[in-house]
């Protein structure tokens, strides 16, 4: 069960601390902690920019797909 909803959030999570894992090569469950332990001590700040880092990262990968397209021709 477990497992079952630790792929689930995997697949439909944002992948805003696998691109920081992988861009400044650090694992990504110490990012995952940081984010959690920060927003405990900060009340919820990081949860906002955790989730502009999100939306931030969807809008680049929208316009990444777009320019593809356009370059197919």
């Amino acid at each position: 069960m477990l497992q079952q909803f630790l792929t689930f959030f995997e697949k439909r999570s944002f992948g805003v601390c696998a691109y920081l894992g992988e861009r400044f090569n650090i694992s990504i469950s110490k990012i995952r902690l940081f984010f959690i332990y920060s927003s405990f001590l900060a009340v919820g700040f990081p949860l906002i920019v955790y989730f502009l880092a999100a939306i931030v990262l969807d809008v680049r990968h929208y316009i990444k797909r777009i320019r593809a397209r356009v370059w197919d021709f």
